[in-house]
């Protein structure tokens, strides 16, 4: 699942302990900033079941947390969102 709006401030832990609430966390993936280290405000979280995800999903949407309203979905594979840019075949 994509976790977005996350405050900066947040931890693994943090977003393990509300996660946990709706069910088995796999794995949790915080993402960073690759030269500075800092957080970059989303995460990935991987549940135990779809009937997990689809809980949390329904709970933790647009629910008012360490100050931010958290956006929660289904995380989409890269290949399935799409491309950007066109045939550069010659």
């Amino acid at each position: 699942m994509y976790v977005g709006d996350l405050s900066y401030q947040v931890t693994e832990e943090d977003i393990k302990g509300v996660f946990a609430e709706y069910g088995t966390v796999r794995r949790i993936q915080v993402s960073t900033d690759r030269e500075t280290g800092q957080l970059r405000g989303f995460s990935f979280v991987e549940r135990g079941t779809e009937a997990e995800k689809a809980t949390a999903i329904e709970a933790l949407d647009s629910a008012k947390w360490m100050g931010r309203d958290l956006k929660v979905n289904k995380a989409l594979l890269r290949e399935d969102r799409g491309s950007f840019g066109g045939n550069r075949g010659g």
